[in-house]
């Protein structure tokens, strides 16, 4: 089994900026792509940012230019730096991890909420 920990979440204003982390433990050695999706109240999980082993990465264009995700494999953590935040950017931020051989794992979720 592979267990995700995210924290970093909270309250900011719009423009502001937040750190999200997300620290691995368990069966990670298959683990080959790790990132972050989001769920705002009602809505669908949707990708945010993914990294693989190797750092190539991927975002939604709804993030792209103001969010920066980075891996640490020595760590077992993802980060994700967002800055200039929006009151859409509000939601519930879901790390990731996929295997070939293990599957898919999800965090517990932290809230992220951006006011106007």
């Amino acid at each position: 089994q592979v267990q995700l920990v995210e924290s970093g979440g909270g309250l900011v204003q719009a423009g502001g900026s937040l750190r999200l982390s997300c620290a691995a433990s368990g069966n990670i050695f298959s683990t080959s792509v790790m990132g972050w999706y989001r769920q705002a109240s009602g809505g669908q999980r949707e990708l945010v940012a993914t990294i693989t082993r190797s750092s190539w990465t991927n975002y939604a264009d709804s993030v792209l230019g103001r969010f920066t995700i980075s891996r640490d494999n020595a760590k077992n953590t993802v980060l994700l730096q967002m800055n200039s935040l929006k009151p859409e950017d509000t939601a519930v931020y879901y790390c990731y991890a996929w295997g070939a051989t293990v599957g898919n794992y999800w965090g517990q979720g932290t809230q992220v909420t951006v006011s106007s």
